[in-house]
């Protein structure tokens, strides 16, 4: 007689209940556009002045926090680390950056400052499901730290585009050279910035990178 232990159901089916957790974990372009996130004054000032302060290479997120005139509170960039495209993967990440960063506004009834996503990848500028998981990353990690779920940006070879509004622009891009901070538009007084794992810093509107 022969003793073992048959693989659970839970066990063998894993696989495929991963496969719809992470498409359960990602929003698509109507999702978004239906969520009433709101619009960017001024998207390309924005791209631009992040581009430059953060100088972002494929597989590299800058999340930033802006207040209610559009001027950058916060900023800080890193490289994704996860191998699958999974929403709960990349909410964590922003979340633990949000954190270092800037102190949440969980006390607000209403959210004052909002929290938008530039993401440098290979490809064009279609949508993807590793954005749909970006997406909805930022989207939960917002609630999670008080603030106001922002843009979705991608950075591409062919330029940046706002997803789920079709605004977008050729430069920057994922190959150009950024511009001096003094020349772009975003107001960078007193916005602390993390890059990687480097400690945060404060850096002035005139500073050059």
């Amino acid at each position: 007689m022969t003793f073992g232990f048959a693989p659970s159901a839970a066990t063998s089916m894993s696989p495929a209940a991963d496969s719809a957790n992470r498409l359960a974990r990602m929003l698509e372009p109507a999702e978004w556009a239906a969520a009433g996130i709101p619009l960017l004054r001024s998207p390309r000032e924005v791209v631009s002045g992040l581009h430059a302060r953060h100088r972002p290479t494929p597989a590299t997120a800058v999340v930033a926090v802006l207040d209610h005139e559009e001027r950058l509170k916060a900023s800080a960039s890193f490289a994704r680390r996860s191998v699958t495209a999974d929403g709960w993967e990349f909410r964590n990440s922003l979340l633990a950056h949000l954190r270092r960063v800037i102190p949440h506004d969980l006390r607000r009834r209403t959210p004052v400052r909002t929290a938008v996503l530039l993401y440098c990848r290979d490809g064009d500028e279609r949508w993807t499901e590793e954005d749909g998981a970006w997406m909805w990353g930022l989207r939960d990690a917002c609630t999670l730290h008080g603030l106001r779920c922002g843009a979705y940006i991608t950075l591409t070879r062919g330029g940046w585009q706002v997803l789920g509004e079709g605004r977008g622009g050729r430069r920057p891009n994922s190959t150009s050279q950024p511009a001096s901070l003094a020349d772009t538009a975003l107001d960078l007084d007193q916005a602390p910035s993390r890059s990687g794992g480097g400690a945060a810093q404060a850096l002035h509107r005139s500073a050059a990178r």
